[in-house]
């Protein structure tokens, strides 16, 4: 699984999927390549859509601060060179066994395991 660790705020620190916000006008697969072409220096072949949630994060009051809709896609690197740019630390891939190393933001352990579940054998085969 291909994480980044976030290198600004919200979530400096933290490890996660790449990804980011759209531009105006952007088409969605067109924002996921650029995104993680940016945070990772990977070009994709996007496979499709695996998973689709949101994320409201409170402030200290309790009041929503930031409200995410998630999109996640499976997708396989089509080329580029692994390394890491834009608003990323580090850019690494993980295997399933050794996701407890990383500080993840919430939800994301959550939909690897999902990803990972459906090849049988800890191995993504969409």
């Amino acid at each position: 699984m291909l994480l980044v660790e976030r290198g600004g705020e919200p979530f400096k620190g933290y490890w996660s999927l790449p990804g980011g916000v759209l531009e105006v006008g952007e088409r969605l697969e067109d924002g996921i390549r650029r995104e993680v072409r940016e945070e990772t220096g990977l070009d994709l072949r996007i496979r499709g859509i695996f998973d689709v949630f949101e994320r409201i994060t409170p402030d200290a009051k309790g009041r929503p601060e930031y409200h995410y809709v998630l999109v996640d896609y499976l997708c396989r690197p089509a080329g580029g060179t692994l390394r890491p740019g834009d608003d990323v630390r580090r850019v690494e891939w993980a295997r399933r066994q050794d996701l407890s190393r990383y500080a993840l933001t919430e939800g994301t352990l959550a939909v690897i395991e999902r990803a990972f579940e459906q090849g049988k054998d800890g191995v993504l085969k969409r």
